[in-house]
This record gives C-alpha cells, sequence and structure tokens, in this order.
C-alpha cells in the first residue's frame, strides 16, 4: 500500500528525529521544518498527506499555522495532527476548533503516532465505518453526510472531519450511550489508549460549536456519551 508523505513541523531537532526515523521505517516519505513560515511553505508547494505540527513553535505559533492552512484554499483540506505537552488542554481544544483533525501529547508512542496518522489519512481519503448516506434529523439537529453539513436550527455549523464523524455517529442512534472507545473505534477507525483524553477533547469542541445546543450531547459518567433530543 502507497504511504502518505508526512511533513513534521518541529522546532525540537531531538523529536523531530525520533519522529523522522519511525516514519521512514514505516515506509513514509517524511518532509521537514523547524518553524511555521517554512512549514506553510512546504506545505503549500508539496501538499503532503498529513502534517504534523507542533503547537509551542518559535515565531509563528502551532496555533496560527494551523489558522492559516485551514484557510489557505491549496493547504485546508490536509488532515492536521497537532503535537502537544499533557499541560496544554486548552491550546488542543483551540486548536482542534480552528480545524486541526486530531492530537498527540509528548511524550508518545511511535506506534501511537503511526495509529493516528493512518486514522486521519483513511478518513481524508473518505474511508469510514460510519453509513454516510443517510441524512438525519434529531430533533433541530440535521446532518446530512453528502454535503457533509450539520445544522443546528437550520444553521449551518462548520465542522472537521474528526468532529463530523463524532456528531454523525452519536446522532445514527440518538439515545445510545457510546463509549468512548466506540466512538474512537466507529467514527476515528482507531484503537483508544486506556489514559487517551483524545475523544473527550473533541467532544468538548463540538460542544462549544453548538453553542446553546451544547446539551445535545449528555455526558454519561463512567461510560461515554449519548446524543439527546430533549432541552435542559
Amino acid at each position: 500500500m502507497k504511504r502518505e508523505t508526512i511533513l513534521i513541523i518541529e522546532d525540537e531537532i531531538d523529536i523531530l528525529e525520533v519522529v523522522e526515523y519511525n516514519l521512514a521505517g514505516e515506509g513514509y516519505k517524511v518532509l521537514k521544518a523547524l518553524d511555521g513560515e517554512s512549514g506553510l511553505l512546504i506545505a503549500r508547494e508539496k501538499n503532503p498527506g498529513v502534517i504534523l505540527l507542533d503547537l509551542m513553535l518559535p515565531g509563528m505559533g502551532g496555533k496560527q499555522v494551523c489558522q492559516k492552512l485551514k484557510q489557505d484554499p491549496l493547504t485546508r483540506d490536509i488532515p492536521v495532527i497537532m503535537v502537544t505537552a499533557k499541560s496544554e488542554e486548552t491550546d488542543v481544544i483551540v486548536g482542534l476548533g480552528l480545524g486541526a483533525d486530531d492530537y498527540v501529547t509528548k511524550p508518545f508512542r511511535p506506534k501511537e503516532l503511526i495509529a493516528r496518522i493512518q486514522a486521519v489519512a483513511r478518513r481524508s481519503r473518505g474511508v469510514s465505518t460510519v453509513d454516510q448516506e443517510a441524512r438525519i434529523q434529531v430533533g433541530d439537529l440535521v446532518i446530512d453526510p453528502v454535503r457533509h453539513e450539520l445544522l443546528v436550527e437550520e444553521e449551518s455549523i462548520e465542522m472537521t472531519a474528526t468532529e463530523f464523524r463524532i456528531m454523525h455517529l452519536l446522532m445514527s442512534q440518538p439515545g445510545r450511550v457510546f463509549t468512548r472507545e466506540q466512538i474512537s473505534s466507529k467514527a476515528l477507525g482507531q484503537v483508544l489508549h486506556p489514559t487517551d483524553r483524545n475523544i473527550d477533547v473533541h467532544v468538548k469542541t463540538i460542544r462549544k460549536k453548538l453553542g446553546e445546543r451544547r446539551d445535545a450531547i449528555e455526558t454519561v459518567r463512567g461510560v461515554g456519551y449519548r446524543l439527546t433530543d430533549s432541552r435542559r
């Protein structure tokens, strides 16, 4: 199977070399940038399959780089995985809100990183375990996979591919409680590690975008999430 070209935007040489070594060992072609400005130029010129973007960069920070990538017609469809420190959850939520597709925290396991890359690459090619045909309406929420559109009270809400798949899964069976593991497997196509808060962070960004209808996604403590049609 043909592997993606991966652009790594990372200013820490040691991390950059370790990631490059592991990705090359899996057959990926690796492009590198030590700062945001260079990363943007390479992304526009080379059109990589996936971008690994460190949030803490000198000069132009990772959030600004992500925003520029998603605003540029040449790069907006390239999946972005943010690389963060564990203490940067607020920055992660902002980054996901700007259009990043996923994130991984330092220190990370090479196998976990590769799994994340494979998952976002599959999603960007339209490969998903979630049925992508049926238009679903739950109360004042409507999701249309063909148009890749979520409507809340007839207002279109912009969502990343990852957020859209999570919302589509929850809306496909309103009232059903999905565990975090099930959401990760069915909507993201990846295995959730026991200490991984990936799904929780994605749900936070979705709720923020839903605004006054954030209560449509209900947390079931100790289990997972479900979509409810009732307003609180």
